[in-house]
């Protein structure tokens, strides 16, 4: 049991600050250190997001590479913050998003051998959708955004995730010995379970609105 004490401690540790307000009470980033702080709140409340952060960490550790697979991941979720800046509409972002916490967790948790260049391209594909939808929400905001906000959300986007991808790597990814092959797939099929949460949620929605009981 003690082998999995590292896996029950980092997701009990990402569950509790999903349960805190938004890192600044609602109120628009006006400053640098606003869009920073914003950054690394924003990843971290949602679930959807922190959840594929983790499944990057350990598919990027289980293909060799947990030090620079996961900037495929950050280089999507840039460009998806840039599409959204443009103007730029991608479709089904939250359905797209839960389904790439069901396709990265499935195919870890599967016990496939994983090759680095496939998952990056899966990577750099889902970091677009999960970039959009941190983009939305600082091109939502009252007001408008200022360089140097952008700037500072950037930042702390980019900190936090490679920070949490490259911990939860090394936790939870090490899949050598007979024994610790059941971490990794553990954790994917945890971090599949929650994308098919979210996935329902998003469908039931679809369908009541369909029906006109949204």
């Amino acid at each position: 049991m003690k082998n999995y004490a590292g896996l029950s401690a980092l997701f009990a540790a990402f569950a509790t600050p999903a349960l805190a307000h938004h890192p600044l009470a609602g109120a628009p980033m006006e400053t640098f250190a606003h869009g920073v702080f914003s950054g690394i709140g924003h990843p971290i409340l949602g679930f959807d997001h922190m959840f594929f952060i983790i499944a990057v960490g350990v598919a990027a550790a289980l293909v060799g590479r947990l030090s620079t697979a996961p900037l495929g991941y950050l280089a999507g979720m840039l460009g998806g913050v840039a599409l959204v800046t443009a103007g730029v509409a991608l479709p089904a972002v939250e359905v797209m998003i839960a389904a790439s916490l069901v396709v990265l967790g499935g195919l870890i948790a599967s016990g496939a051998s994983l090759r680095a260049m496939p998952v990056m391209a899966l990577f750099a594909a889902a970091g677009l959708f999960h970039g959009w939808a941190f983009g939305g929400t600082i091109v939502g905001q009252e007001g408008g955004m200022g360089a140097s906000v952008l700037a500072g959300y950037l930042l702390g986007l980019v900190a936090v995730q490679y920070a949490v991808a490259y911990v939860a790597g090394a936790l939870l990814g090490k899949g050598t010995a007979a024994v610790e092959s059941f971490r990794p797939r553990l954790a994917g099929a945890v971090v599949a379970g929650v994308g098919m949460t979210f996935m329902l949620e998003h469908v039931e929605g679809a369908a009541f609105a369909a029906l006109g009981l949204g």
